[in-house]
Parts: structure tokens; sequence; C-alpha cells
């Protein structure tokens, strides 16, 4: 009963940067714990249906686990309690946005992560004039999480920076400070 949803997209290096400064980007949308987000379309491959996470020990909270994905091993991170909130409840419209991710020192390293998200809910266009810097205060979320907000139909879109909310150095660092954690429980 795995659906999945392949996200048609163009991978253009370097075409966006000689765009016009007003011409719209496409982000999908989606809801967690009752606000709307937004990641670049670029970085997603597919949405699929929630289903069988394998839980790692050992792990901070916001890492849910792993998923199989046509043989490929794919950890799977809770945006909500990466923000700091509770963790995800599963629910009908739960799915797992899968992103890509480049990192490494020379820019070389893709990495696939999964997003659970509380629905999906369409693609936009969002024209680069209609986005506002991040805000320095008042979001429930890091500051530096946050790429701009979008106005949309005299709406805000918290439109996500991928590349921080999902580093992978910064997850491994967490990663190895939360074993320790519970190592240094054990033994007290």
């Amino acid at each position: 009963m795995s659906q999945s949803v392949t996200v048609a997209t163009r991978r253009a290096g370097s075409a966006g940067k000689a765009e016009a400064d007003d011409t719209p980007q496409q982000y999908l949308t989606f809801s967690l714990s009752g606000e709307v987000f937004a990641l670049g379309i670029l970085n997603v491959k597919e949405i699929i249906e929630f289903g069988n996470v394998t839980e790692i020990p050992m792990m901070p909270n916001f890492i849910r686990g792993v998923i199989n994905l046509r043989g490929s091993v794919v950890p799977v991170i809770d945006l909500a309690a990466r923000f700091g909130g509770q963790s995800t409840q599963v629910a009908r419209r739960t799915c797992i946005v899968i992103v890509e991710i480049i990192g490494g020192d020379n820019g070389e390293t893709k990495q696939d992560l999964g997003v659970i998200v509380d629905a999906v809910n369409e693609v936009l266009e969002i024209p680069r004039a209609e986005i506002e810097p991040p805000p320095s205060f008042g979001a429930k979320i890091r500051a530096d999480f946050i790429q701009g907000m979008g106005k949309v139909e005299g709406r805000f879109v918290i439109i996500l920076n991928v590349e921080r909310v999902l580093s992978t150095e910064e997850i491994a660092l967490l990663a190895r400070m939360g074993g320790e954690d519970e190592r240094s429980g054990e033994a007290a």
C-alpha cells in the first residue's frame, strides 16, 4: 500500500542565479503543527506515504529512524521535533517527503533524507519580490532555519533553509551527543 508520488523537477545547476529577480520560484508547501512551511522544489525528490520506520537506538528524538527506499537506507527526520516541539502524531495524511541534500566540503556528497510532515498541501510559485527576509525574533523555530517568508494570498508561508534544517553535519553531531548523554546516564 506504499504509494509514491515523484516530483518532476529539472536540476538546473546555476541556471537559477541567472534568472531575473522577479522570476517565481516553485516551493512544495506542507503543514506541520498548524503552520504552513515550504521547501524549494529542486530539493524534493518524492513524497511517500508514511510507512514502516525502523527505530535506531541512542538517537536524538527528532531522528525517527530509517526506511528502505528501493534498497537504499534513508534516515527519517521528525521536523516538528527538530524544531523543538512534540513528535509528530501519525495520522491519515502524514507522509514522508524525500529531500536530497548536497553537502560535504566539496559540495559533491548527496544524501537523501526523509522528512515527516503532517500533510503535503501543494506546489506554489512565489515571486522573489514576494519573499521577505526571515524575522530576527518571534518565530517558533531557529532563525537560521528560515530562508524567508513568502507572501501568498495575504498570508505568510515559512520558506525553510533546507541546508540548515537538515544539515547532516549538525545532525551527526547531535546524534553523537545524544549517544554520549544516554551512556553517561546509564553509568550514573
